[in-house]
């Protein structure tokens, strides 16, 4: 950061050590001295100690690392922070009352003001007071703020830029007049448009000091004479409907919108007046810290000269208020859509190389009417929503090649009912005695929506589900299907009296078929013939083989994608009840875990017995209630109390009757399992008291 001190130094002046505030004093001037004297010491002998062992201070390296230290004042602190992290504070532009308000209060303490200026600065924050300073000193309110933001301190060198060349002001029409939906002589406009075929002139920058002349009085002006005669009459037929689109669009007026009433002056220029490319001269009007400056050049609208950020740090002291500027119009856009509808740049002073924060795009409106984004961004220049697409997992040159073409299916459908009525022509032939077949129509009306019916069918004892195709007879071709058919039956009959067996290899509409599916076939392979030529096109150049934020990675749409099963995933890692797959328990390790849970799960109950007597327990009770009949009814209360008594025991205990809910439940006289352990490491002992 050092380098960069030393060679901007007149950036960061160094202002005197502001006064902070007296720290708090006790009343013993000893007590801070006897603290420090303390971490030294440590005296043994001292029974009572003000500090807990943990607050008191350990040795001097402790007290140097966390003990109080002389703050840095704050203007030093502010500075720090513009040269080491960029940021900054604009208290240089502030107002005069802000500023004396920053700085007057002090950690929320009260400072009594004895500096003369700051006694000034106090009353100036009364309106009344400002109001009769301002007469005083014979300005008006303009001169008076112009007057505030005169530069404080050290003035910085004017900026010089040695790349900049002559600048040459050339006064031609724009080139988009006239406005959409406005009707002007085309003669008129031939001879305006006649101006803009002199700009293609190449000028030579060496001889432009020589050949270039302040003069106005020789300049041919009439092209743009007819011009301005075709812009006043679009100026005084559209004036009151702008003025009233302004009032319904912006509720109020903000900088860089349309001037309208009190602010509205004859003789202010309109939009179509203005062109990319052209140099005006105007005075910076407004100073926006995230927007940047606006200039009036003489128009309904303020030219805005976009700046944001930390580059108003640099610009500081080159752009104020009231300062006459001359700026080049670098875009016209829509005011209804944006806005700023006039984006420029300086081009005195020349400040172009101390702007890097760019807007990305210019600042819209969004209106009530607004209902498609993407027709939204479309108009404003913006690219339009990248709708993430998963990349195909399959590469679609290394496919096999198609060669099914959809309407093959229809083509089958067509072939069969056509064979299906000949074979009924052959069966019946009275059905079809007189009737000619082009003739022949639908039963029914033909319903191409419910051509499909879906019903269930028997095939040998089993229902099977069947699917019925109508096909309309006005679809078929049954003249050209019986001469067909006449056809092979004559070839049959002829290889019958030879002795030989006709088969029937392909029919018309078989052949129909592999024509339309080599047609597929044929647009297959070209598709991929000119995708691998456009993928090695893109290597050999190097671009991006897709279109760049339009296919994402799986991961973008979550861990788990609807209809697809991916066995890492944590949610297929357990079976439908929740247990590990491959760690499906034995109903007997179900209870030996179920007593380890009774045991370690419940603090208040400890058992006074061995996992090998719990499980003989329940073999005991298991055998009692296969082998005991039940009681009858005549026992009556003897019975009842003794069950009682028998419950009152198994409260103590707390059983877990659950396990034996199961009649079918077989223990085997096998070693108990805890835990992947053996139980007889567990003796009497680990469950004495």
């Amino acid at each position: 950061m050092l380098p960069l001190q030393t060679h901007h130094h007149h950036l960061f002046p160094l202002l005197p050590p502001k006064t902070l505030p007296k720290p708090y004093t006790s009343q013993n001037p000893n007590s801070f001295a006897l603290l420090w004297s303390w971490g030294k010491r440590r005296p043994k002998t001292l029974t009572t100690n003000a500090y807990s062992p943990n607050e008191f201070p350990a040795d001097e390296s402790f007290l140097e690392e966390f003990g109080l230290k002389d703050k840095e004042p704050e203007d030093v602190a502010r500075r720090r922070n513009w040269i080491e992290r960029g940021w900054a504070p604009w208290d240089e532009i502030l107002t005069p009352e802000a500023k004396f308000a920053r700085t007057s209060l002090n950690e929320g303490e009260e400072v009594p003001l004895q500096n003369p200026d700051s006694i000034e600065a106090f009353k100036m924050m009364s309106p009344k007071y400002r109001r009769s300073k301002m007469e005083e000193m014979g300005l008006t309110e303009d001169e008076f703020y112009a007057k505030q933001f005169e530069i404080q301190g050290e003035i910085p060198e004017p900026l010089k830029t040695s790349w900049t060349g002559p600048l040459v002001v050339r006064h031609v029409p724009p080139r988009d007049w006239p406005p959409r939906g406005w009707e002007v002589d085309r003669e008129e406009l031939e001879f305006i448009r006649g101006a803009h075929k002199l700009q293609a002139v190449r000028v030579d920058l060496d001889k432009v000091e020589e050949e270039s002349s302040t003069d106005t009085e020789e300049l041919c002006l009439e092209r743009y004479k007819v011009f301005l005669k075709q812009y006043n009459e679009w100026v005084a037929a559209n004036k009151d409907r702008l003025e009233k689109e302004s009032y319904k669009y912006d509720q109020d007026y903000c900088p860089g919108r349309r001037k309208r009433g009190k602010d509205y002056e004859e003789g202010m220029y309109e939009l179509p007046f203005y062109y990319p490319g052209q140099i005006c001269a105007g005075k910076v009007t407004t100073l926006h810290l995230h927007q940047g400056a606006f200039v009036d050049i003489g128009g309904v609208h303020d030219g805005w000269v976009p700046i944001r950020r930390n580059d108003w740090y640099w610009l500081r002291h080159h752009i104020k208020v009231g300062m006459p500027v001359i700026v080049e119009i670098l875009a016209k856009r829509d005011p209804y859509r944006f806005r700023f509808p006039i984006e420029m740049r300086f081009v005195d002073p020349n400040v172009d190389h101390l702007i890097f924060h760019k807007f990305e795009f210019p600042p819209i409106f969004h209106r009530e009417e607004d209902t498609n984004p993407d027709e939204i961004r479309r108009d404003s220049g913006r690219p339009p929503i990248p709708i993430p697409i998963k990349g195909p997992k399959i590469k679609v040159e290394e496919e096999p090649l198609k060669s099914n073409h959809p309407y093959v299916d229809k083509l089958w459908q067509i072939h069969n009912a056509e064979q299906m009525i000949m074979d009924d022509m052959e069966v019946n032939p009275d059905k079809y005695k007189d009737k000619k077949l082009a003739e022949l129509s639908d039963d029914d009306d033909f319903d191409e929506e419910n051509s499909v019916e879906y019903t269930k069918a028997y095939h040998k004892r089993t229902l099977l589900p069947k699917m019925i195709l109508k096909t309309s007879v006005k679809e078929l071709d049954l003249e050209a299907a019986l001469e067909e058919r006449k056809f092979h039956n004559k070839l049959r009959e002829e290889a019958k009296q030879r002795g030989e067996m006709y088969k029937v290899t392909q029919l018309r509409r078989n052949i129909e078929m592999d024509d339309y599916d080599f047609v597929h076939w044929r647009r297959s392979f070209e598709e991929r013939e000119a995708l691998i030529r456009d993928i090695s096109s893109r290597q050999t150049l190097g671009l991006p083989l897709e279109e760049p934020g339009r296919l994402v990675d799986a991961s973008y749409f979550g861990s788990l994608v609807k209809d697809e099963y991916d066995p890492s995933n944590p949610v297929y890692r357990y079976d439908y009840w929740g247990e590990p797959k491959n760690t499906e328990k034995s109903r007997l390790q179900r209870m030996a875990d179920a007593h380890t849970k009774s045991i370690v799960g419940k603090g208040t109950v400890w058992y006074q017995m061995s996992i090998e007597e719990y499980a003989e327990q329940q073999r005991e009770l298991y055998a009692q209630s296969k082998g005991k009949a039940t009681q009858t009814e005549d026992d009556g209360d003897d019975s009842e109390e003794e069950n009682e008594d028998d419950e009152d025991e198994y409260e103590d205990d707390e059983y877990i009757y659950s396990i034996l809910s199961d009649s079918s439940t077989n223990i085997p006289d096998q070693p108990i399992v805890v835990n992947g352990t053996q139980s007889a490491v567990f003796d009497e002992r680990t469950y004495e008291d």
